[in-house]
């Protein structure tokens, strides 16, 4: 279970303050995996990072009964001048798993080769994706944080890649931003719209994307 308590963030810019959550109170079910849905600039992003604690809230607070990966696809916990392999052990450690059990895993799911002994900064987006997936899905989590990553790739990889997302539901929760429909429908069993600052649970998937397409539709509103 996921709470969020009264939160709030909002961030600093040339034309004031932007918020992107503010007092939200809502709460994410034990194994559920939860669509997270909003426009794009919404905050989905934002708001996945501030479950991870990666980055603090302006206020309030985000309780949790059980382990939360970081954001997949977000690659804020990899260093530029390490290297694939060497990465994927700082996570190890960081997380108390087994460093050799993660790297042979992520060798073989996220496909390197040789660039997993390069530094990250010669990594393309899609190769950080692919080891930032690699290295989540590695490690067990009670809830994992997907954003859209299994996108990433051929058709092969990211049949591996659900098929890998499967096997961990079947142990776990997830959150997951996507703007795709049949992503929606075939990885998630309820749904959350962000819109504004605030946001609405359902359990019919289709009631919650068609909120979101009639929301997709209109003029964003000024926050």
């Amino acid at each position: 279970m996921i709470h969020l308590e009264n939160l709030t963030k909002y961030f600093r810019t040339r034309k004031g303050y932007q918020t992107i959550v503010e007092n939200l109170t809502a709460t994410f079910p034990t194994g559920a995996s939860v669509a997270l849905l909003g426009r794009n600039g919404a905050g989905k992003s934002t708001l996945l990072k501030l479950i991870a604690g990666t980055i603090r809230p302006t206020s309030g607070r985000v309780l949790s009964t059980g382990s939360i990966s970081y954001p997949v696809g977000f690659a804020g916990s990899f260093h530029p001048d390490l290297t694939g392999a060497q990465n994927t052990r700082f996570v190890a450690r960081l997380y108390g798993y087994d460093t050799d059990s993660l790297l042979e895993f992520v060798t073989e799911f996220a496909e390197l080769g040789g660039h997993m002994h390069m530094p990250l900064r010669t990594y393309s987006s899609g190769m950080r994706a692919r080891l930032s997936f690699g290295v989540s899905m590695g490690i067990p989590f009670d809830t994992y944080l997907v954003d859209e990553v299994t996108a990433v790739g051929d058709g092969s990889f990211r049949a591996k890649s659900a098929a890998v997302f499967d096997d961990r539901m079947e142990r776990s929760g997830a959150i997951v931003v996507t703007h795709s429909p049949p992503m929606v429908r075939r990885m998630c069993n309820m749904a959350a719209v962000l819109e504004n600052g605030d946001i609405q649970f359902f359990e019919d998937i289709e009631e919650a994307l068609e909120l979101h397409e009639m929301q997709m539709a209109q003029t964003p509103p000024n926050r």
